[in-house]
């Protein structure tokens, strides 16, 4: 059974969302990837207030370093909000800093990546979501 894999990249760089959306397209999964430049517009899109609509179940790639609402920014908004708190977020970052890695599982996510680490074609990001999209279970629609 293969399961179907929405993802919102939230980054200030464009190249991050097309790079996964040419990954994913290699395994065969089926997918659906929407894209927000800073963490307002991925909030926006989140709370159903954009033109953008990404549908549930979905899982979150987060940058740290972005202008207008920074990833740790957008990380406290979604876990403030009751409707979006138990959204599944994975940090996809340039950042190796130890405090960002302890800050950012302090605010629940559910992983932190290094884009050095996950290679230039994300192919261990796109078996990784593959994977875990095809093993857990994630949370429904808000109410």
């Amino acid at each position: 059974m293969t399961a179907r894999l929405n993802v919102l990249v939230v980054d200030d760089d464009e190249l991050t969302a097309e790079i996964v959306s040419r990954s994913l397209r290699k395994t065969g999964i089926e997918f659906h990837v929407i894209s927000a430049a800073d963490g307002q517009e991925g909030l926006d899109i989140m709370r159903g207030r954009s033109p953008k609509v990404i549908e549930h179940p979905y899982i979150t790639l987060l940058d740290l370093n972005m202008p207008r609402m920074n990833g740790f920014e957008f990380l406290q908004a979604v876990r403030a909000d009751d409707k979006l708190s138990s959204a599944v977020i994975f940090v996809l970052s340039t950042s190796d800093s130890d405090s960002d890695l302890v800050r950012a599982y302090r605010d629940q996510i559910a992983g932190y990546l290094l884009k050095s680490a996950v290679g230039p074609q994300m192919s261990r990001l796109t078996t990784l979501l593959g994977d875990y999209a095809q093993s857990v279970r994630l949370p429904p629609l808000p109410h």
